[in-house]
C-alpha cells in the first residue's frame, strides 16, 4: 500500500469494463494509483515493472486465461494479492482460483461495497471469501479423496466445457476465447476422453449431474 492508498492493476479484455471499473474505484479515498492491462502478456509486464498491491484479474483474457496469469503472479510476485472478477458463477471457476492463490473471487454483478472489501481484506493479506463460497470450498474439501473426473482438467479445458455444455459451437467458442477452431476441437476431444463421454449429449448430462452450470 502506498501512502496514497492501495495501488490496483485492472485487467479485463474489455476497454468498458476496464474504465467503469477505475471510475467506480477512483471514487473510493481508500484507492491510490490504478493501472490497466487488456490481456495477460501486459497485465505480466505491468506487474513486472511495478508490482501492484492488488491486481483485479478476468479469467476471460484471450489466448491466455486470467487463471494462467494468476499462477504466474503467485510463483513470481507472492505478495501481489489478486481479486478474480469474472462473469462465470462462482460454482464453475471459484474453488479453482481460490485453490490457485487468489484472495477473492467475485462475479462482475456484485456491489461496489463487495468489490471494496474484497480489495481492503486481500490488500491487507487476507482471503475475502463469499458464503457461497465457503460452501463450495467445505464441498470441494469433503470430496476431495473421490475427485471427480472434471476435476483433472486444465482451466482452460473447464472453460471449454462449461461452454459447449451451454449449447455453444466450436466456432462460438473460438471467437469468444480468441482460439483457431482447430484449438476448440483439440480441447473438446480432451473433454470427451476425461470425461468418458462421446456426444455433446453426454456431456450436458455429466454437467448437469456434477452441477458444472450453476
Amino acid at each position: 500500500m502506498s501512502a496514497c492508498g492501495i495501488d490496483l492493476l485492472v485487467v479485463d479484455d474489455h476497454m468498458i469494463i476496464r474504465r467503469g471499473l477505475v471510475q467506480i474505484l477512483s471514487e473510493n479515498a481508500a484507492i491510490g494509483d490504478i493501472r490497466e492491462a487488456h490481456d495477460g502478456a501486459s497485465a505480466l509486464r505491468a506487474v513486472r515493472e511495478r508490482a501492484p498491491r492488488v491486481m483485479l484479474l478476468d479469467i476471460a483474457l484471450g489466448e491466455r486465461d486470467g487463471l494462467d496469469v494468476l499462477k504466474n503472479v503467485r510463483a513470481e510476485f507472492p505478495a501481489v494479492g489478486v481479486v478474480m472478477l469474472s462473469v462465470y458463477p462462482e460454482s464453475q471457476f471459484a474453488v479453482r482460483a481460490i485453490r490457485a492463490g487468489a484472495g477473492a473471487y467475485l462475479n462482475k454483478g456484485c456491489s461496489p461495497d463487495e468489490l471494496f472489501g474484497a480489495i481492503e481484506r486481500v490488500a491487507a493479506g487476507g482471503v475475502y471469501v463469499t458464503p457461497s463460497i465457503a460452501e463450495l470450498l467445505a464441498r470441494s474439501v469433503r470430496s476431495d479423496e473421490a475427485r471427480a473426473p472434471h476435476e483433472s482438467l486444465s482451466n482452460r479445458e473447464f472453460q471449454v466445457l462449461e461452454l459447449l455444455a451451454r449449447g455453444h459451437s466450436v466456432s462460438d467458442i473460438a471467437a469468444q476465447l480468441s482460439l483457431s477452431g482447430n484449438t476448440i476441437s483439440t480441447y473438446r476431444a480432451r473433454i470427451f476422453d476425461k470425461l468418458g463421454v462421446r456426444s455433446i449429449v453426454e456431456l450436458l448430462h455429466y454437467a448437469n449431474r456434477h452441477d458444472l452450470l450453476g
